[in-house]
């Protein structure tokens, strides 16, 4: 609406057309959004996420082909903050069978620059991930036409390395 000619109306019906493409992308499995890189995902939430005033918490749910099968608003938060309980996070990825995930979450201020409670967040959610077996494949965060991928930065991914390694040596000899 802050453009001009645009009122409540007709950002509505601009809303409307959005998530109805979006609902119709998902229907057929050949037709889903495949997420080949962080940018595909940054490609996908930034005009949704990018000019939000309140900190959203998204998760998307992937199937073995990486192929989007939902993305779930799990919180929206404060001006500056969103409180995530990790057994929430993985909620809709065992109702729908996902094989992995991406989470992300906009920073109202404009700088994705992730700060040390999204990094500890990443670190638990990658932990609780492996006790599942439904791989976190990365962390977006979203700021004003930018973003940080957390797993390109190496942020809280470290376990998730060092676990496989251990399940490995681990494992039964087929």
């Amino acid at each position: 609406m802050q453009i001009n000619g645009i009122g409540p109306a007709q950002a509505a019906r601009i809303k409307a057309a959005l998530e109805f493409g979006r609902r119709l992308m998902l229907t057929a499995p050949e037709g889903r959004y495949v997420i080949r890189s962080p940018a595909d995902v940054a490609q996908l939430l930034m005009a949704e996420m990018s000019h939000l005033e309140q900190e959203h918490f998204k998760v998307l749910l992937l199937d073995t082909r990486n192929r989007m099968i939902d993305d779930v608003t799990l919180y929206i938060g404060s001006l500056n903050a969103s409180h995530i309980r990790v057994g929430e996070v993985y909620r809709d990825a065992i109702r729908q069978n996902a094989a992995s995930i991406i989470v992300a979450h906009n920073h109202p201020s404009g700088d994705p620059t992730p700060s040390p409670e999204d990094v500890a967040v990443t670190r638990h959610i990658v932990k609780a991930g492996n006790t599942m077996d439904i791989e976190l494949l990365d962390h977006l965060v979203i700021g004003k036409q930018r973003f940080v991928s957390l797993r390109e930065r190496g942020l809280g991914f470290q376990l998730y390395v060092t676990s496989n390694v251990n399940r490995e040596k681990n494992a039964i000899p087929a």
